[in-house]
């Protein structure tokens, strides 16, 4: 390249010097200006980046990648930088155009943000108050996890099911949690996670219908294990306050009155702030290793007699041997029964991750926090069990006396017997009130001191109503803010540094308190293990849905997870609910599904890229291409519809008639074809409104708008280009243009145009007039596809700045303005719809009013079909007709045969027809013509000559007629489908060929339907 100057130019030369018109960081008329971003000093050739001390080497509006250009939050302290716009970047700044509407500037993002220096140095708000893996996640999930059943129920799981299934029901709890924790850790780390926890990862991957479900039935899971966890408390305190002869009431109240308080003073935690509650975790954390530490202790220190009588006897290798196998007992004595009784105490894993807009780091603290939590609690299950299987025997009856007399007494019965104990009575008359399989309290009988045992018990059942009762209000809000269901969002509302959710804790203690009053454990936990079940159902099912779509969007930085791994979990965790619970799995699913219907049903605004939206992707890219592989076959057509509408809320009847022909059926396309001469700068803005219009109106189409710079050319665009493979439109529907006479030949010319060019391209062709007409539009909105049902608005061409400032106006005149035509939509009782069936397309023209009889609002009418006919065989014909509709299985019963089509016009409507193209006509207006024959039919080939009129005579005749005959047939049907006349190309010219249109169609109060299939059958009489 050569540089300007000569050869001793350097490229410093060229370096982008200061802008002249900068200040404070504000937008001039120079250019864009925003901190930290770009900036110009009136051109684009004088373009520096703001902020930078390193000098561009040539002169751009380009900036280096920024955290800013991603991030939907500001850093304080300083601006938000933007990204430069398309436009902005490949625009000529001499060009006084304008940029697209649908281009988002940085000026625009500025507007309204400009604040003075004070306000720029304000301090930022106070830190909240955040946690690291270890204190948020970790210390969190276990002490969730340890609960009541580590304490008074694994000896005696320990004891049915024996060491060894016992290690297989603790390993299978563990896999189950522990690959739901990798699946958890790989939904976490895709994407920055916020508040809500298990509700924020289910509903961001499976979308708001799961995800709002879950969300709901998980907070009310909490609140309510809030109510379990101390109940569980409640027994203990009053257990000890029984056997010291302390009694309130009764038991159940005393129940009641214990757990009512407790939870009060848990909610004064909790409200207290997340601090506050972090440090009560660490505390009874701290309390829960003591015991653990005094029961290791205890197994070592030798047993005394009182210990050995309650059948403890330290490590022994024959009672370990004894305890390793099954001894099973009672009614729940089974593998699944005691896996049921076991699986609750591995739930929990989702406590750290329900605060996750508490943690300092989510992406990091979830998933180690959650896995090590995971791993410690197992260990600590597996150490547990296999050390009380090993000093204990199962069956001991605590009485001194029953000391062994003589070492060699073959009357003793049971592995104490080498211990010197007999329990021998107790174990044929199943009266042992001690030992691992009848004493809960077992590891209080085995620890060094008691006390910390039950201290142990404390910490877990308070640990785990504590953490419940920060969790749900957690989910709750988060759910709240989402707006997915009503009445809820009062509950959304956050306070302080921390945003915690206080009504949201009331609400809490509320339900906690009312599931309290039960006061019995075994009715509150069922329904709680299925409701969390079916949590680590959908986490698992999420993780795998989302690696199986194969969307580039899921990029989990957390690797060590399986699709199937995570999928055999679901499966499981779906078994489990069932083995459980039966009807507690069944109440969960109902309320799901409920829920889950009225998501679907409202259809919630809200788009956070899930995993259902690219598995619908993939499913319909795979079945249009599945599609290219199979045959069009007759059976199989269906008229999908091209229609042209312009910005559908403008034409609503024709929306509403071609949605008739294809709902639940097939494609419909409204197109719109913005007609300009200089810049496609005013593509239409709105076409997001435009499909809202559509969904609001409960019509399942496509919206597609071109630009082009004449409606002809912007026609033939989406003829040719819409659809994809074998769903693509193969009927074009289109408004009657009325304004014909009014406006230009050359657009009359066009709207003719478009219909040989569908013909060509082998469509079938609908036109669609009314009486009241079909735009409803503001009769001044220039940016509407001209020439469809057209008045002032049907303007050929638009400018550019014009054309601008009108389509700014339509945006807001959409839904302000319009009042849509309820025409098709309401019901059109017992009428009739008139098929004449002229001429033999292929079968469309009757094809089209028996999908429309299909419709509750058209069911009650009558399909007449008209034909022509001589009158010496008018029944002749009419039975032949007759007996081929019926073939057709369509349903029609009234055929009516017209040999009056053949007689002559009127002649006072032939006067009119001809006072209708006379201005057309080539010697009508002489001295605007310039000469004759070809080059006039090339230059102006809307002209008429007398040639042309003599070799249509017949067909001009035979509209004139046509039109009487439904003025006489047809006055009062509900619509008129009549099969329309095709000028031949070249032979009759498009003015004369609108004129059939319009006089066929003309004065006629009903809808009438100019239909012409492209020739091919698209009805048949047999089965293959």
């Amino acid at each position: 390249m050569e540089l300007p100057g000569g050869s001793n130019v350097h490229l410093t030369d060229y370096r982008i010097r200061p802008p002249l018109s900068v200040g404070n960081g504000k937008a001039t008329a120079a250019g864009l200006i925003e901190s930290g971003c770009y900036q110009g000093n009136g051109d684009s050739n004088s373009i520096a980046l703001h902020g930078s001390n390193v000098l561009s080497r040539y002169d751009t509006m380009d900036t280096p990648p920024s955290y800013d250009f991603y991030s939907n939050t500001e850093v304080l302290g300083r601006r938000r930088r933007f990204r430069p716009s398309l436009y902005q970047l490949y625009a000529n700044s001499e060009d006084d155009s304008q940029p697209p509407l649908y281009e988002e500037t940085a000026g625009a993002h500025m507007e309204g943000e400009e604040s003075s220096d004070e306000e720029e140095q304000k301090e930022p708000p106070p830190e909240p108050t955040r946690f690291g893996w270890v204190q948020g996640v970790m210390i969190r999930c276990m002490l969730n996890i340890w609960g009541v059943i580590l304490y008074l129920r694994l000896p005696w799981i320990t004891a049915q099911a024996g060491i060894g299934l016992t290690w297989v029901i603790i390993l299978l709890s563990s896999s189950i949690t522990g690959i739901t924790g990798l699946s958890t850790s790989a939904i976490a780390t895709n994407g920055k996670v916020k508040g809500g926890g298990t509700y924020f990862l289910i509903s961001r991957s499976l979308g708001p219908e799961l995800g709002g479900s879950i969300g709901l039935i998980f907070a009310f899971a909490n609140a309510v294990a809030v109510a379990m966890h101390t109940v569980g408390f409640a027994e203990t305190v009053t257990d000890l306050m029984h056997e010291h002869g302390a009694i309130m009431v009764n038991q159940i109240n005393d129940i009641r009155i214990i757990g009512v308080i407790t939870v009060t003073c848990l909610l004064g935690i909790s409200m207290a702030g997340m601090a506050w509650e972090s440090k009560a975790q660490v505390l009874f954390f701290l309390v829960i290793m003591v015991s653990f530490a005094s029961y290791i202790v205890g197994t070592i220190i030798p047993a005394s007699p009182q210990k050995q009588a309650k059948g403890f006897f330290n490590y022994k290798a024959m009672i370990f041997a004894t305890n390793f196998v099954p001894s099973w007992r009672g009614n729940e004595g089974s593998f699944f029964g005691m896996f049921s009784i076991f699986f609750p105490s591995a739930t929990g894993i989702l406590a750290g991750a329900n605060i996750s807009g508490d943690l300092r780091n989510p992406t990091v603290a979830i998933p180690r926090g959650t896995l090590m939590a995971i791993f410690w609690t197992t260990v600590s299950y597996l150490i547990i069990s296999a050390t009380i299987g090993s000093c204990v025997v199962r069956d001991a009856s605590g009485l001194l006396n029953d000391t062994l007399s003589s070492p060699s007494s073959e009357a003793c019965v049971g592995l104490a017997c080498q211990y010197g104990w007999d329990f021998s009575q107790c174990i044929s008359n199943k009266t042992c009130t001690f030992g691992i399989s009848n004493y809960y309290q077992s590891m209080s009988m085995v620890s060094a001191f008691a006390p910390l045992i039950t201290a142990g018990i404390f910490g877990a059942t308070l640990s785990s109503a504590l953490a419940c009762l920060v969790s749900a209000p957690k989910v709750f809000q988060c759910l709240c803010k989402d707006k997915l269901y009503p009445l809820i969002g009062f509950f959304g509302k956050g306070y302080g540094k921390n945003d915690e959710p206080l009504r949201g804790y009331l609400l809490t203690y509320i339900i906690a308190a009312c599931f309290i009053l039960i006061a019995e454990l075994n009715t509150i936990a069922p329904i709680i293990s299925n409701f969390f079940l079916c949590s680590y159902c959908l986490i698992n099912f999420s993780c795998f849905h989302a690696s199986i779509t194969n969307s580039p969007g899921w990029r989990p930085s957390f690797r060590f997870y399986s699709k199937w791994l995570s999928l055999l979990c679901a499966v499981c965790c779906l078994v489990i609910m069932f083995l459980l619970n039966w009807w507690a799995a069944l109440i969960a699913f109902g309320i799901i599904l409920f829920l889950l219907g009225y998501t679907l049903s409202k259809k919630p605004a809200v788009n956070w890229g899930s995993s259902v939206q690219a598995s619908s992707y993939n499913i319909a890219l795979n079945q249009c291409v599945a599609l290219n592989q199979v045959e069009d076959h007759i059976k199989n057509y269906r008229p999908q519809c091209l229609v042209l509408t312009g910005p559908p809320s403008n034409r609503p009847a024709l929306v509403d008639l071609s949605y008739c022909f294809t709902k639940s059926l097939s494609l419909m396309m409204c197109g719109h074809v913005v007609t300009v001469e200089s810049s496609p700068s005013v593509v239409e803005p709105r076409s997001n409104s435009h499909v809202t219009w559509l969904n609001h109106r409960g019509v399942k189409s496509f919206y597609q708008d071109v630009v082009a710079t004449d409606l002809r050319s912007g026609v033939n665009m989406l003829l040719q280009g819409a659809g994809l493979g074998r769903i693509r439109p193969n009927v074009l529907l289109m408004g009657f243009k009325k304004d014909w006479r009014n406006d230009s030949p050359q657009a009359t010319h066009n709207y003719i145009g478009i219909l040989h060019d569908a013909f060509a391209l082998q469509y079938g062709v609908c036109v669609l007039r009314t009486w009241e007409g079909l735009d409803v539009s503001h009769p001044y909105q220039s940016h509407v596809n001209p020439g469809f049902d057209g008045g002032p608005e049907s303007i050929n061409t638009i400018s550019a700045p014009s054309g601008l400032q009108t389509i700014t106006k339509s945006a807001v005149s959409i839904e302000a303005e319009i009042q849509p035509s309820r025409l098709f939509q309401k019901k059109q009782g017992k009428k009739t719809i008139d098929v004449y069936w002229l001429s033999d397309d292929g079968g469309l023209t009757l094809l089209l009013p028996y999908l429309l009889t299909r419709r509750k609002r058209w069911a009650r009418c009558k399909v007449r079909v008209f034909v022509g006919g001589e009158h010496e065989k008018k029944e002749e014909q009419r039975e032949e007709m007759l007996a081929l509709i019926k073939k057709f299985r369509l349903g029609f019963h009234d055929v009516e045969v017209l040999p009056d089509l053949l007689h002559k016009p009127q002649p006072g409507n032939v006067h009119q027809f001809e006072n209708m193209v006379g201005c057309y006509r080539v010697e009508a207006n002489p001295e605007n013509k310039c000469d004759s024959g070809p080059q006039r039919a090339q230059e102006e080939p809307w002209s008429i000559t007398d040639q042309d009129l003599e070799r249509n005579r017949a067909k001009s005749l035979r509209q004139i007629r046509l039109n009487e005959v439904l003025q006489d047939y047809s006055r009062d049907a509900a619509l008129i489908v009549i099969t329309m006349p095709v000028g031949r190309r070249g032979v009759c010219p498009s003015v004369l060929y609108m004129a059939w249109l319009d006089f066929l169609s003309r004065d006629l109060r009903p809808p009438v339907l100019l239909v012409r299939g492209n020739q091919e059958n698209v009805l048949t009489f047999y089965c293959q």
